[in-house]
C-alpha cells in the first residue's frame, strides 16, 4: 500500500533523494519513487496497514538504534589507536596542495585546520568578540574544545557518543588543567541536552557524516546557538549533483555504500543540501567551500602511519571494527580522487 505525504517547497529534494539511494541504513521501503513539482511536493512511501485500515510507516527509530550503537563502537574501539599514533585531534589536517610532510606536521596541519575553519567562519580576532560558551558536536576525545577553550578563555562542552571517548576527553582536561573550562558527556546530537541559545560558537568537525537525520541535525545545531552565534560545520560531503541528475551514479553509489558500511555511515548529502537546511531555517551569512585539495595528503598519511609497526601491532590488537576501517581507507582516497567526496565547510551566523 503506498501513503502520500507532503512537504513544502524549500524541502531539500535532492538531499532525500539521494539519501535513500545510498544509506545502507535506510530499508528500501522508505525509498522515494516519485518527486513532482507545484506548491506542495508528493512523495510516495510504501508502508503496511493494520487490520482496521491504520496506514502505519516503517519505524526508523530501531535503525538509528543500531546505528549510534555502531558508532559508538567503533570510537570506542578506535580512539585509543588514534591518540597513540596521531594525537588528540581526530580530523583531517589543513595542508598545501601537494604537500609531502612527516607525522609532527601532520598534527600541525591539524591545530591549522581549527584555525583555517575560525578563519573562513570570520570569527573576530577582538578579545571582546570572542565566544564565551562554545559547544563541540561529535567532540572526539575533545581536541577541539581545549584548544578553543585555551585560545578564547572560553567554557566549552563536548558530546560523543563514545563513553571511552567521553571518559579520556574529561581526562585530559583534568590533565591539562582545563576541567573547569570543558567537560564532556555522552549525548546524541539529534537530541541535544542543552536549552536554546546557549553557545557563542556551535563546533562540528567532522561528525555531520555520521547523522542519519541531516534536517534534525541542523536544526539542532540551530537551536542551541545563541542569537548572533556562530555555526561551523566542517564534513564529508557527496559532490553536488547535477542540474538534470537526480541522484549520483551507480558507481558513486557502490562506492559510498562501501564506505558507509566500514565507518558506521548512515547517508551522504552535498553541500548545495546543508545550505538549502541552513537557509530554511533563515540563518544568516551562510557560506561553504571546497577544502578537498586542502586534505589530499591526510589519508595517504594515515595509510603509512598504519603500516608501521607501531601501527599494525595496534591494528591488530584493536578489534575487527578498526581492522575494517583500516582496509576502507583506500576507498576515501579513491573518492577524492575521482571528485564524488568532497571535504565541505559550511559556516554561518544565527540572527541576533
Amino acid at each position: 500500500m503506498d501513503t502520500l505525504a507532503r512537504i513544502s517547497n524549500n524541502t531539500p529534494i535532492s538531499c532525500i533523494h539521494t539519501f535513500r539511494s545510498q544509506s545502507p541504513h535506510f530499508p528500501t521501503s522508505l525509498a522515494i519513487f516519485r518527486v513532482g513539482r507545484g506548491s506542495l511536493t508528493p512523495i510516495r512511501a510504501s508502508t503496511t496497514s493494520t487490520e482496521r485500515g491504520e496506514v502505519v510507516l516503517p519505524p526508523q527509530r530501531e535503525d538509528d538504534k543500531q546505528l549510534q550503537k555502531g558508532i559508538a563502537e567503533f570510537y570506542d574501539e578506535s580512539s585509543s589507536i588514534w591518540e597513540n599514533i596521531w594525537g588528540d585531534h581526530m580530523h583531517h589536517g589543513f595542508y598545501d596542495p601537494d604537500s609531502t610532510v612527516s607525522v609532527s606536521d601532520h598534527r600541525a596541519a591539524q591545530i591549522r585546520m581549527i584555525e583555517e575553519s575560525l578563519r573562513f567562519a570570520s570569527i573576530s580576532e577582538e578579545r571582546t568578540k570572542w565566544p564565551k560558551r562554545i559547544v563541540d558536536v561529535g567532540c572526539g576525545i575533545g581536541g577541539s574544545s581545549r584548544y578553543l577553550a585555551e585560545k578564547f578563555g572560553a567554557t566549552g562542552v563536548g558530546i560523543t557518543l563514545s563513553p571511552v571517548q567521553a571518559q579520556r576527553a574529561n581526562a585530559l582536561a583534568a590533565a591539562q588543567g582545563l576541567a573547569h573550562k570543558v567537560s564532556f558527556e555522552v549525548a546524541d546530537a539529534l537530541q541535544q541536552p542543552f536549552p536554546d541559545g546557549q553557545f557563542d560558537l556551535v563546533w562540528s568537525m567532522e561528525s555531520g557524516e555520521h547523522m542519519p537525520d541531516k534536517t534534525k541535525f541542523v536544526g539542532e545545531l540551530a537551536r542551541v546557538a545563541a542569537p548572533g552565534g556562530t555555526i561551523i560545520i566542517v564534513t564529508w560531503c557527496h559532490r553536488d549533483l547535477g542540474p538534470e541528475e537526480q541522484s549520483l551514479q551507480p558507481w558513486e553509489q557502490d562506492l559510498l555504500k562501501k564506505i558507509c558500511d566500514a565507518y558506521y555511515l548512515p547517508a551522504w548529502c552535498s553541500a548545495a543540501d546543508y545550505i538549502k537546511l541552513l537557509r530554511s531555517l533563515s540563518l544568516q551569512d551562510i557560506k561553504s567551500e571546497d577544502w578537498s585539495r586542502f586534505v589530499a595528503p591526510f589519508w595517504p598519511a594515515v595509510i603509512r602511519s598504519a603500516l608501521t609497526w607501531k601501527g599494525l601491532t595496534s591494528l591488530l590488537s584493536s578489534g575487527q571494527k578498526t581492522i575494517k576501517g583500516a582496509l576502507a581507507m583506500p576507498l576515501m582516497i579513491e573518492g577524492y580522487k575521482k571528485g564524488l567526496i568532497k571535504f565541505a565547510i559550511i559556516t554561518c551566523r544565527k540572527p541576533e
